[in-house]
């Protein structure tokens, strides 16, 4: 007996979600290239994809975006790329799904045959916020809704824009890009996706490990601004279980700075010991802390911490016993007109180093600092 053909569509695609899950379950590990002692990374933020796609501005501000993208990675050359959050800006896509500009933004990285991975940011996922000038006098919506009919009266249609949501958007990476190493993550900690572990070994030695790297989910959009407690339990758990003796460096990566972010940042002109070029706003930090923070400054294997969210900051401020970095603002879309830029880091193996810097789009360094706790 043949089963319902509603049913075989969603066994269809539960196969191929977990296809997908097998094909990308052993991208766990990254490697030294042979013949060299470093590694590099370069950390893209706030890219903001698929903003005011209505207007003539906003296609022209992703065009950019590739362009600094494009500078970064050619004069660079890293090894591998992380996506730190804020890739597109889901809640100014009038489309069902923001995949498609999600896509556009990591092709500089594909298209350069680079590895990656990602993480979200709180506009990733936000449901469509519909423009007050389309209902002006003057303003007319350029979309022409149909109504749905299989809907009741009261339904919004075609033009309910609901967002794409986290698993939804992981899904599309990985179904179609081998070189992405982003995870799903373990399912009791939903709502939160992005939250795995990568491995950097030697070229000589794979069995050797350089450092261990977190990628960890932040929230905002859809659910709150924190890392849970839950989220802390998993980094706790999967650190004893690789690196117990704390013997391997480990390096952190999410979007929104935790709270701790607002007690280093530098209140006056005077920076003390961070370094960076940019000191334009105040720390926009996770509504909460609960628990994260004390279990990194607890092991003394964790280097350094890198987010985004704050496009006006991209400082390094020693805390305790790591630091706590900002990224560069990457992207011409989100708020403000400072230059664009990445920050960069380069893995060391014997002795180990974690040095950082930051390209600007118009191709010149600053910012050097050397990030060994």
């Amino acid at each position: 007996m043949s089963l319902p053909f509603h049913i075989s569509i969603v066994f269809l695609i539960f196969l191929i979600f977990r296809l997908i899950l097998t094909v990308h379950s052993d991208n766990t590990t990254l490697h030294v290239q042979p013949g060299s002692s470093s590694f590099k990374i370069v950390l893209f933020a706030d890219l903001h994809f698929g903003e005011d796609t209505w207007t003539d501005w906003g296609p022209r501000q992703d065009v950019n975006s590739i362009k600094v993208m494009s500078t970064v990675l050619d004069q660079e050359h890293p090894d591998f790329v992380v996506y730190l959050g804020d890739i597109v800006t889901a809640n100014n896509i009038p489309i069902k799904n923001a995949s498609l500009y999600w896509d556009q933004a990591i092709s500089p990285t594909r298209d350069r045959g680079i590895p990656w991975s990602s993480v979200f940011g709180n506009h990733d996922d936000m449901y469509f916020e519909w423009p007050m000038e389309w209902f002006s006098s003057t303003g007319i919506p350029p979309l022409h809704c149909r109504v749905n009919v299989s809907c009741p009266p009261e339904s919004e249609g075609d033009c309910s824009f609901k967002g794409t949501t986290r698993s939804e958007l992981m899904m599309n990476e990985l179904e179609m890009n081998k070189l992405s190493y982003s995870k799903f993550g373990p399912k009791d900690l939903w709502p939160s996706i992005s939250n795995y572990v990568l491995k950097l070994s030697s070229a000589n030695n794979p069995e050797s490990v350089i450092a261990y790297m977190y990628f960890l989910d932040s929230g905002g959009g859809s659910y709150p601004e924190v890392i849970s407690s839950a989220q802390a339990e998993w980094f706790n758990r999967a650190s004893q279980e690789i690196n117990p003796n704390s013997r391997v460096p480990e390096i952190i990566f999410w979007h929104i700075p935790s709270q701790a972010y607002k007690e280093v940042a530098p209140r006056s002109d005077a920076h003390g010991n961070c370094i960076g070029s940019l000191f334009m706003e105040e720390v926009a930090a996770q509504g909460a802390e609960m628990g994260m923070m004390e279990l990194l400054e607890g092991r003394s294997s964790v280097k350094a911490v890198f987010v985004g969210h704050n496009h006006g900051l991209d400082w390094c401020c020693p805390y305790k016993k790591l630091w706590l970095c900002y990224a560069r603002h990457s992207g011409y879309g989100g708020y403000g007109n400072w230059p664009r830029g990445a920050r960069i880091l380069e893995i060391t193996q014997q002795p180990f180093s974690l040095k950082s810097w930051i390209r600007m789009e118009d191709g010149h360094v600053h910012s050097e600092v050397l990030l060994n706790s």
